[in-house]
């Protein structure tokens, strides 16, 4: 994994972190965020060890239960898809760790703090040009992830230099794992137009971070 891949994971979860809390001290959102990932793997290896079992009983079931052979095949197929789902919960629990060990770096946890303190000073127009980016929807009707997706990728285009397409591949990667099924291809289409005003001038970027 890539340090400023994780640092924007830790500023998407930090940014959940805020609620109603905005006066929160960005330090202990990341804190929370770290926290909250150790009970994540914790319980995706217990849902995974669920799923094992459930998927040992329709074996059974299949084996001592089937009236006939299609209900046999029924179990069998739902205990593979049960064994499936348990494999692909366990390969993300194994790369938690990982994810861990590298948040608590200070190269990751700087850029997280750099992204959400540009989040938070520039917060207003971030949101505005958002809108102005979206096409007969409003921001505030968008998932929550969706919208905090959206406004770190817009404060590394407009604050911090990162370069538009990175920001937008980063942003629609992250979005395939947090967002809804057909979410990163929406914050896709946000950012792709966000990109072009920015191009051609319309919306005014600085470096007020540094």
């Amino acid at each position: 994994m890539k340090a400023r891949q994780i640092a924007r994971e830790l500023a998407l979860l930090s940014l959940s972190q805020i609620g109603g809390k905005e006066s929160a001290e960005l330090d202990d959102l990341v804190l929370a965020s770290i926290r909250t990932l150790s009970s994540e793997c914790e319980e995706l290896l217990e849902t995974a060890s669920l799923e094992i079992k459930r998927g040992e009983n329709s074996i059974f079931d299949s084996e001592t239960r089937a009236a006939d052979l299609e209900s046999s095949k029924n179990a069998v197929r739902e205990a593979m898809e049960l064994a499936r789902a348990a494999i692909n919960r366990v390969g993300m629990a194994v790369e938690l760790p990982e994810f861990l060990q590298l948040a608590n770096q200070k190269e990751v946890r700087a850029y997280a703090w750099e992204i959400l303190s540009n989040v938070k000073t520039n917060r207003e127009e971030i949101d505005e040009v958002l809108q102005q980016s979206l096409v007969s929807w409003q921001l505030r009707r968008l998932p929550r992830i969706d919208r905090d997706l959206l406004r770190i990728a817009a404060a590394e285009m407009m604050y911090m230099g990162t370069p538009q397409q990175v920001a937008i591949n980063e942003c629609v990667e992250i979005a395939k794992r947090y967002s809804e099924e057909e979410g990163h291809r929406f914050i896709n289409g946000i950012l792709r137009r966000l990109s072009d005003r920015l191009r051609d001038r319309s919306v005014p970027t600085s470096n007020t971070s540094k």
